[in-house]
């Protein structure tokens, strides 16, 4: 694939064994998002840290978003100009749900609007528990994503075992496929 992507991870940042920086060391072209905040979320931080990213890449990226990370990007695409590819969003949290990080309230208003002219894809676990409810899929597919439920697979980080997460790899492989990527 000669398209540049974009690594967008979640609050704490993706640790060594989560599936996105196994991607990011595989995939040509990736690079990560760097906000200053990582561990106490600061919103305009990172949708700056997303906007320097997305203004550095030598293409119109494709967005890989986990968890907090999939709030930020619509944060930032309510805002921002510059083009992507494409985005694929994994484990949207519920911000109204019991476990999402009072850190990052800031992040829980995210504006209303879709996704724009460019291709979402949302995966979701039916046992995600920052998504208790299952509202990811109804608050993506209200934004003009296609959604997917790849069964009992916890937050879909490191901590649920996925290392690389080939599953993912191969959906997220037929997304970019059909992006013409």
């Amino acid at each position: 694939m000669d398209r540049s992507i974009v690594i967008v991870p979640g609050i704490g940042n993706s640790g060594a064994d989560h599936w996105q920086t196994y991607w990011e060391t595989a995939l040509p072209g990736a690079t990560r998002i760097a906000p200053a905040s990582w561990d106490t979320p600061d919103l305009s931080d990172w949708i700056a840290a997303l906007d320097a990213a997305v203004a550095a890449a030598r293409t119109p990226p494709i967005v890989v978003c986990h968890s907090l990370g999939c709030l930020l990007f619509a944060h930032w695409r309510a805002a921002a100009a510059r083009p992507v590819h494409g985005a694929f969003l994994v484990a949207v949290p519920d911000p109204d749900g019991p476990r999402f990080p009072a850190a990052a309230q800031a992040f829980a208003r995210v504006p209303d609007g879709d996704f724009g002219d460019r291709p979402v894809v949302a995966i979701a676990s039916s046992d995600d528990p920052y998504d208790p409810y299952g509202r990811a899929i109804g608050w993506a597919a209200a934004r003009g994503a296609k959604s997917l439920v790849v069964g009992a697979r916890g937050h879909l980080n490191a901590a649920s075992g996925l290392a690389q997460w080939d599953e993912g790899r191969a959906l997220f492989t037929a997304f970019t496929a059909g992006l013409g990527a």
